[in-house]
């Protein structure tokens, strides 16, 4: 998995990028055909907003999220991405 951390408005350290890190490797664990990850982080005043595209195996997935934290809003967005990983990891299982 491949997983670029972009930011608008916002500097991106060290402690951050581990975070971003450790949390998407949770996808990572639930589908291992996750094959490109972009993630931008931005702030637009006093929001906090997440959002990240996910490149499996044959289509995309998107979400956002914008909290008043940053750290809440990857929670929230790897919470997201993840419902939809798994429900397309079972579609391709339920076809097959």
């Amino acid at each position: 998995m491949q997983l670029s951390l972009s930011g608008h408005h916002v500097d991106i350290t060290d402690a951050l990028r581990e975070y971003t890190h450790s949390k998407f490797d949770k996808i990572n664990r639930h589908f291992d055909k996750v094959i490109d990850v972009h993630v931008i982080l931005s702030v637009e005043k006093l929001e906090q907003k997440a959002e990240a595209t996910i490149q499996l195996n044959g289509t995309k997935v998107f979400a956002e999220d914008t909290q008043e934290n940053m750290y809440v809003a990857i929670d929230t967005l790897v919470d997201k991405l993840d419902r939809q990983v798994v429900k397309h990891k079972e579609k391709l299982k339920a076809h097959r």
